[in-house]
């Protein structure tokens, strides 16, 4: 099925949906409907959401199913923002390997495998990396 027209072929301005048929018992409605903010987006966009919605948002598999890198992935979901018409905030900064190196290291920790001065090293370690 096509995709609803975004804007009028001859001179660009904004469509209204005037009229619905239905294809059982051929029942049409005729009225002004204005379309959703997604029907407006291009086709790369709403393959980019469906893939989005499918990993709930998580930036790493999003980018291991598209074999794109992080800044990539954050350029393509800033792109969509701002063709759904929202403001495009600051970028976060892309995932620290220290900040997840931290966190295994607490794990270990908390697990009873290392004591809390060789935690303490190990960060502070990271720290000078």
């Amino acid at each position: 099925m096509r995709k609803v027209l975004e804007g009028c072929p001859t001179c660009g301005g904004e469509l209204t949906i005037s009229g619905l048929q239905c294809h059982a018992c051929h029942t049409r409605i005729e009225s002004q409907y204005s379309t959703c903010p997604f029907c407006r987006l291009r086709q790369q966009s709403l393959d980019f959401i469906e893939i989005f919605v499918k990993n709930r948002g998580n930036i790493k598999e999003m980018e291991r199913e598209l074999g794109i890198s992080y800044p990539t992935v954050r350029n393509r979901l800033n792109a969509v923002i701002a063709e759904l018409g929202y403001e495009v905030g600051a970028e976060p900064a892309a995932p620290d390997d220290r900040a997840e190196k931290r966190g295994e290291i607490l794990k270990q920790l908390s697990k009873g495998e290392i004591s809390a001065t060789e935690a303490a090293e190990l960060i502070k370690q990271l720290g000078r990396k």
